[in-house]
């Protein structure tokens, strides 16, 4: 499998994430797609072949082999690699898709185009989603399936057309089974990585808006967020009274103020 073209696509991601994105980038390049391609894959070569039972009766290893392995290892861990990374293509369309339509309205619709903020917002935080549900529903078909984690160098079979009980050895059994743990390891520091993301993410919203809404009186005169109170038309204005108290003037009403007769 040619992972370039996939590796090429997360690295354009790569600039629109936070800081803890980029962090879970180089985990899935370094210490997932490097391993499987230079290692992983050549550990689970042949395994089929490999996979030997004591008989001779046609048929039987294959059956136990589809009966112990529905899905091959090394192929649902490349499923995973895909699934994983396949959600952070969506916020490299939703960028593609602001940069259209300012090219559509030939106008500066964004102050940045990459500012992960209103929709673009979205998109991120149903994007760590995504990739936190794949990473979790892996790991937990990997236990399913293979009850564990652990990687036996016998396995006793006796399904049809098998005459009997028989014995099967898996061969790289504790080889494999360090991968299988180098892949759990990594799925799971990946999902702390996508949890930590969102918390900061939200976290970070939150205390905008805060901010925004929380500001001291004698800075919203001057924050241009806040601009002074306009008078319009058909609005009362000030009151005579107010404005000599403000500036310590007295008006007296004309009926008090004439000199009687």
């Amino acid at each position: 499998m040619n992972w370039g073209f996939l590796e090429n696509v997360l690295s354009g991601v790569n600039k629109y994430s936070t800081v803890v994105g980029r962090i879970w980038l180089s985990v899935l390049f370094i210490f997932r797609i490097l391993v499987f391609v230079a290692a992983a894959e050549q550990v689970w070569k042949d395994e089929s072949k490999d996979f030997v039972c004591n008989t001779q009766q046609p048929g039987c290893e294959n059956v136990c082999f589809d009966h112990f392995f529905p899905i091959s290892q090394v192929r649902l861990w490349a499923l995973q690699l895909i699934m994983v990374s396949t959600p952070s293509l969506l916020v490299a369309l939703h960028v593609a898709y602001r940069e259209h339509r300012e090219s559509k309205y030939g106008k500066k619709l964004y102050e940045d185009k990459g500012r992960i903020d209103g929709g673009l917002l979205c998109t991120y935080l149903l994007s760590l989603a995504l990739k936190t549900a794949f990473e979790v529903g892996t790991l937990l078909t990997f236990y399913l399936l293979y009850n564990g984690f652990d990687v036996p160098r016998l396995l006793q079979c006796e399904e049809t057309p098998c005459p009997n009980l028989v014995d099967c050895y898996i061969s790289k059994a504790t080889e494999k089974k360090i991968f299988l743990y180098i892949m759990g390891c990594t799925s799971i520091l990946c999902i702390i990585l996508n949890v930590t993301e969102t918390l900061y993410i939200i976290s970070k919203q939150c205390w905008k808006c805060f901010s925004k809404r929380y500001i001291p009186v004698n800075h919203k005169e001057t924050c241009p967020c806040h601009p002074p109170p306009t008078l319009t038309l058909g609005s009362p204005g000030p009151k005579p009274e107010s404005v000599s108290k403000e500036k310590g003037i007295q008006f007296q009403s004309p009926q008090l103020a004439k000199e009687p007769t």
